[in-house]
């Protein structure tokens, strides 16, 4: 019964971000004419998660869902670590919540100053976790990973808003070696816009489509 309420509990979470995401239109959902992820891979779906601080209750809603995450999975970091630039707000908020240090990160140095990659807060010999917008490969967050661990952190998680789902952030993350919570994903986003009537079911299927095979459909489309 504690597993099905967990899943319950799981499945509101996910979909009431995801129609936060809708109502601040935070996605867009372009298959004729798609547009470029920093992987420079082409998709039809772009998901801009800094439209979310236009709205409180959204704000709310994913501060909330990650520190569920953070109790439910028992983290016990000493340091909450935002991705520079989209993640510094929500992990603000988290360690707001968890009253807990914050820094950032950059997945590469800065080219002026002292040329840091970690702001912030000392991470040096602490455990920390990682709050990132969006995954789509997960390279950029794996890669803050990596920062982190060679300033000598442990980082125990990445907690993100939303991953499209692909097979390779999958085997990023595992290859990393650190978990990744998500709080909604492209299928509970694509069950919420059918409702609105945003996409046809063509259009879902390209999206489909895209998800199960992001490079083959990106060298068709280009």
């Amino acid at each position: 019964m504690e597993t099905n309420t967990k899943n319950e509990a799981d499945h509101l979470l996910a979909r009431q971000v995801a129609e936060h995401l809708l109502d601040v239109q935070a996605v867009r959902f372009s298959p004729d004419e798609p547009f470029t992820l920093a992987s420079g891979l082409l998709a039809p779906v772009y998901c801009d998660n800094r439209l979310l601080l236009s709205s409180p209750a959204a704000r709310r809603s994913v501060r909330d869902g990650f520190v569920r995450v953070w109790k439910e999975e028992r983290l016990d970091a000493e340091v909450i670590t935002g991705t520079a630039t989209a993640g510094i707000p929500h992990a603000a908020w988290l360690a707001d919540a968890l009253e807990m240090p914050m820094a950032y990160a950059r997945a590469q140095s800065k080219e002026h100053g002292r040329q840091c990659r970690i702001e912030g807060g000392s991470v040096a010999g602490r455990a920390t976790i990682v709050v990132e917008d969006a995954i789509s490969t997960g390279g950029s967050s794996c890669a803050v990973v990596e920062t982190l661990r060679d300033a000598g952190a442990e980082v125990q998680a990445v907690l993100a808003i939303y991953s499209h789902g692909f097979a390779l952030a999958h085997q990023n993350f595992e290859k990393a070696r650190v978990p990744l919570y998500v709080l909604t994903g492209l299928d509970v986003l694509l069950a919420a816009a059918e409702e609105r009537e945003m996409l046809s079911g063509a259009a879902v299927r390209a999206i489909l489509d895209w998800r199960a095979d992001p490079e083959s459909w990106s060298i068709r489309h280009t």
